[in-house]
């Protein structure tokens, strides 16, 4: 089978890590270039978007909002600051309504900065975290910026203490984290229960496939390829109209063009991206236009084939 470029979705199972997914791509399409666009916690489940082919030079240009359906139980704090994870800390809830408990969630609205759980990828001194709290290493992390979009409490079971939310935020966000810290803030403690993606880089879990299900498809798997231009609906577009100005740009040269009647037709700003396509909506790849506006600068460039 050709391989098509593109991405699929995978629904992630509970136990699999995102790597495992990648491999299995990789063997059920005969093909190296595989990636996936960020790292779900192998207890996490849901929307696993991952890139085939030349889709893979196109990860960085995805949105990067995702959305989180989890649960917290409070009066438990673990090494992990998720339930799987060593229990060092049991004390009880308070009462709470839905309102008081709504409140208390405004601490996670909006941009904060969120200290990542210490069973983590973030480096430390050029090591990952996790890697350090296996071998019982005393470390700290430093805080970093995140922003919350939304942040709804979907249900709340006093007598067991868990409570549902739905969280849509930046990269980088640790919904563990807000279960630790949430359990602080009520002077309790907590940990994520479960956690599931229901949509990232702008998929949805609607338009997702379980391995499992995929692996008895044989040639049929390239109808739940997504092409790649159907990725960057969210980026502004330059057509390409005449041969001279695709052979520059399939050159790598830089093209002179007034882009002034472009910049008009849409809120662009020059620092951003900008996917470049010919009169047949075919993507030849990502550029820059000059401050000035007067030239257009390769910074993606697709094989014509």
């Amino acid at each position: 089978m050709e391989i098509k470029h593109g991405f699929i979705v995978i629904n992630k199972e509970k136990g699999c890590t995102s790597y495992d997914c990648v491999k299995q791509i990789r063997n059920l399409l005969n093909t190296k270039k595989v990636g996936h666009t960020g790292t779900l916690d192998p207890q996490v489940t849901g929307t696993l978007p991952i890139a085939i082919g030349s889709a893979t030079k196109f990860i960085q240009y995805l949105p990067q909002g995702k959305t989180y359906i989890g649960q917290i139980q409070l009066g438990i704090r673990t090494k992990t600051d998720d339930i799987q994870g060593e229990i060092l800390k049991k004390k009880k809830w308070p009462i709470l309504s839905n309102n008081q408990l709504n409140k208390y969630l405004d601490n996670f609205r909006g941009t904060f900065q969120q200290v990542p759980p210490k069973v983590s990828s973030v480096h430390v001194n050029g090591e990952r975290a996790y890697k350090k709290s296996l071998k019982n290493e005393e470390f700290e992390l430093q805080p970093k910026e995140v922003k919350i979009e939304e942040l709804e409490l979907k249900k709340w079971d006093q007598n067991n203490g868990i409570l549902e939310i739905k969280v849509s935020c930046s990269s980088g966000t640790y919904i563990r984290s807000i279960a630790r810290d949430l359990g602080q803030i009520l002077d309790s403690e907590g940990c994520l229960l479960n956690l599931k993606r229901i949509s990232a880089c702008g998929f949805n879990e609607k338009n997702s496939i379980k391995i499992s299900d995929l692996s008895d498809l044989n040639d049929k798997i390239e109808h739940f390829i997504i092409p790649t231009i159907s990725a960057l609906d969210h980026i502004s577009s330059i057509v390409l109209t005449n041969q001279e100005e695709i052979n520059f740009w399939q050159t790598g040269r830089l093209i002179k063009m007034d882009v002034n009647n472009f910049v008009k037709n849409c809120s662009y700003d020059y620092k951003k991206p900008i996917k470049i396509i010919d009169k047949n909506k075919i993507l030849l790849g990502m550029g820059f236009i000059n401050q000035e506006k007067t030239t257009l600068h390769p910074k993606l460039v697709l094989n014509s084939k």
